[in-house]
């Protein structure tokens, strides 16, 4: 907790002070302006609008492409703060408290070597020392996509159910691992891989395995509500079963492509051209590269379920007609902090390098992030 308000105070000084050392990359809006920008938009006119939109704008057919949890939330907010800008903010704080200490808890199980609960008295199993967990608090915070913890978007909030409900998971308490695991879902299309991992997590997990059955299995049906009645409510207003999918194609000319067309014209935009979505382009590249490796890195260790969370998002990413939002999508891969954590306890000093060697990339991406140009 210390970590991450620590980390929020400083973020959002940085920005406060940005405009008088860099004058020359900010304009003279208010605050709450700077946080504005890109997907922080369009989620306060989903919170205002619905998805009809502004009434006095042309009709965006991408307004499907985002699912309805986090501008249900930033309405509810946003009543009680009167501004959804702050209301954006505030989510974040609170969600992203969560988010990190159901992250350090999972780092905490996997100190110990097993997912259940042990003691720390005398005669009883050592307790884990915590070092391994908050390492990995301090690597997600690192990262070059953190600023996206702290804005408008819908990651913070995603990761405040998803990752408490993964802990369930690990831990057999299946129940609520459901229950959390809904809301998630209503969050983000992330939460259909976050389900089927759980899927994968209880047939071959420890407590999966001690805990077969209709009743327990039962509960992880609950995820996948959220993404029926969005399905059913998208077609109830567009007569099409499919409008996610044609969101982004209609928005963002997203589609399938083979792997190697995808990398191929993403490699194109990142090294053939010189503008404002050079240096975003190389992101997705480096950001790609780190998932191919983290995936092959647990299924080596035979992570089925974290295997199987990472790689479906990969496979979606990698075969769109080009690399979007991978970058981004990094903050939602627990298991890649994990790992970070686990790198601290072995080789603090290598964990130390790469920590300074992020910093800047993270502070970079937040100054492009508030200064209105793209940071993926």
């Amino acid at each position: 907790m210390a970590l991450w308000l620590g980390a929020w105070l400083g973020v959002m000084f940085v920005v406060a002070v940005a405009p008088r050392a860099l004058p020359a990359l900010f304009d003279s809006r208010p605050y709450l302006d700077r946080w504005a920008q890109w997907d922080a938009v369009r989620f306060t006119k989903l919170a205002t609008y619905g998805y009809d939109g502004p009434p006095w704008e042309k009709f965006d057919p991408g307004w499907p492409a985002f699912f309805p949890g986090y501008p249900l939330a930033l309405r509810a907010v946003g009543a009680l703060v009167g501004d959804l800008r702050a209301a954006g903010l505030l989510i974040s704080l609170v969600a992203g408290a969560v988010a990190v200490v159901a992250l350090a808890r999972l780092g905490n199980d996997a100190e110990r070597g097993h997912v259940t609960d042990t003691t720390s008295g005398e005669g009883g199993e050592r307790a884990p020392s915590g070092r391994l967990g908050t390492m990995a608090v301090v690597a997600m915070l690192a990262g070059p996509g953190a600023v996206f913890l702290f804005a408008g978007y819908s990651e913070s909030l995603f990761l405040a159910f998803a990752l408490p409900a993964w802990l369930c998971a690990r831990r057999g308490q299946w129940m609520w691992a459901g229950l959390l695991a809904m809301p998630a879902s209503a969050v983000r299309i992330t939460g259909l891989f976050l389900v089927l991992a759980m899927l994968v997590e209880y047939v071959v997990g420890a407590h999966g395995r001690r805990s077969r059955g209709l009743r327990p299995a039962g509960w992880l049906v609950l995820p996948f509500l959220p993404l029926a009645a969005y399905t059913f409510y998208q077609w109830t207003r567009t007569g099409d079963w499919m409008a996610w999918q044609h969101a982004q194609e209609a928005g963002w000319d997203r589609r399938f492509t083979m792997p190697w067309d995808a990398l191929e014209l993403t490699w194109q935009a990142a090294f053939a051209v010189d503008n404002e979505f050079t240096l975003a382009f190389r992101i997705e590249l480096a950001a790609a590269a780190v998932g191919v490796a983290l995936t092959v890195f647990l299924l080596l260790r035979r992570r089925w379920p974290e295997a199987t969370y990472v790689g479906l998002q990969l496979v979606a990413l990698m075969t769109s007609s080009y690399y979007l939002s991978i970058g981004r999508a990094t903050l939602l891969w627990w298991p890649l902090w994990l790992a970070l954590g686990g790198m601290a306890v072995r080789w603090p000093r290598a964990f130390t390098g790469l920590v300074a060697a992020a910093l800047p990339f993270a502070v970079l991406q937040l100054l492009t992030f508030t200064s209105g140009s793209w940071a993926g």
